[in-house]
């Protein structure tokens, strides 16, 4: 059965955060034939996470309609390094690095995406050929000014931090990608706004019309507060082991989770209103968790897999944490005391210890990740005082218990 233009327009714009022109998307839906839309990755890391697919679901809805869908991967723009949402320039990548990352996303997007229905195309593979006139007359396309008006640009300049001119050539090389690829839709997240506007700007300099840009909402990481992120050790990896996705799935708060049902879920609006109502009545949230979960690890796992995870989940935390169940490791100290952050982070505990650094540490007791006997902790310079009658925790999955040895 064949949807109306509404039915199709409440299913892409679920979880968008902004469509520029509002009346675009409808317009170009109206038009009744298969349209091309395209999102770019930079590869500048060689794993995508939960965050990164929030672009990829919507990028299958749309092929899921019928549209021609481009995975643009940004293997030119990875060397410039996008300035969007940062402070300082970032480094630049090797070329042969960004080949090494291009090829993992290759692997993992067909996990959601339909690999017979999607065109991968590298930037690199027309910005190659362009020359150094061709370059020239691009950035004859947009102002010094302009460049200003981001808010990234313009608090750098005004904190007299450094922008190097390589900078403002990512805006104009992405705006480019659209002209190049002729794209109809173009998706980002909130912090591409500039860039995505700019994709306007070049396809109407060229006297193309212009693509309809969708912003998408930056998912938060399992901390709930920041950015998902490999660098701040608060994101779920699409190759995590299966019992780890779940189990860091389920370790987001309550709150969160309606908003990765929003971002990250297949199945409809309808339907998470449904789960939604049964939760306000009387539905433990933790079972409303569980099928998110379950439908994620088998998204990339499959079902069996996820089934299992289930059950592995089910017989070590929904048991009360039995310490039986709960690493115990020795330490060795000549003091009956010793600072939480220490004890969290000792490398002699091996594989075993609750955090990587002292720094890691300190961030996830601020963020009140960080439990004695499932009291949360927010001080990070206490002492603790006969440390082997304790159990320690950090976030859901992480537990320890100490055997003191006086030495």
């Amino acid at each position: 059965m064949s949807l109306s233009i509404s039915e199709k327009l409440e299913i892409l714009k679920r979880g968008v955060e902004e469509i520029i022109p509002e009346k675009g998307l409808e317009k170009k839906l109206s038009k009744n034939k298969p349209l091309i839309v395209k999102a770019g990755f930079d590869p500048t890391a060689p794993d995508l996470h939960l965050g990164h697919t929030v672009l990829i679901n919507k990028l299958k809805q749309f092929q899921d309609l019928g549209h021609i869908v481009i995975f643009l991967i940004g293997d030119f723009t990875g060397m410039i390094g996008d300035p969007s949402g940062v402070s300082e320039t970032r480094p630049i990548l090797t070329l042969e690095q960004l080949k090494k990352n291009s090829k993992t996303y290759q692997e993992q997007i067909f996990k959601i995406l339909d690999k017979k229905k999607t065109k991968i195309e590298f930037n690199s593979s027309w910005f190659k050929k362009m020359t150094s006139a061709d370059l020239i007359n691009l950035s004859s396309k947009m102002t010094v000014a302009r460049m200003l008006e981001r808010d990234d640009f313009n608090n750098r300049y005004k904190g007299n931090k450094p922008i190097s001119i390589h900078e403002f050539i990512y805006p104009l090389v992405q705006g480019y990608d659209s002209y190049e690829l002729k794209s109809d839709i173009e998706l980002g997240g909130t912090d591409q706004k500039f860039n995505l506007l700019v994709g306007r700007d070049i396809q109407k300099s060229f006297g193309m019309e212009e693509q309809i840009i969708m912003t998408l909402p930056i998912l938060e990481g399992t901390d709930g507060v920041k950015k998902m992120s490999k660098s701040l050790n608060n994101y779920i990896g699409l190759r995590e082991d299966p019992n780890h996705m779940f189990g860091k799935i389920m370790s987001i708060s309550d709150d969160l989770m309606w908003r990765y049902f929003d971002l990250l879920s297949f199945k409809t609006s309808e339907e998470i209103r449904e789960i939604k109502k049964k939760t306000e009545k009387g539905l433990n949230p933790m079972e409303a968790k569980k099928m998110l979960s379950t439908e994620i690890v088998a998204r990339f796992h499959g079902e069996e897999e996820a089934v299992s995870a289930d059950k592995e989940f089910t017989n070590r935390f929904s048991k009360g944490n039995n310490p039986k169940e709960i690493k115990v490791v020795t330490l060795k100290t000549k003091s009956s005391e010793i600072s939480l952050v220490d004890l969290l982070s000792r490398e002699d505990f091996g594989k075993n210890k609750l955090c990587k650094s002292k720094s890691e540490a300190r961030r996830m007791i601020s963020q009140g990740a960080v439990k004695i006997d499932g009291n949360k902790i927010l001080n990070d310079a206490i002492l603790v005082p006969n440390p082997s009658e304790n159990v320690y925790q950090v976030g859901k999955l992480k537990h320890l218990k100490i055997k003191l040895k006086k030495g």
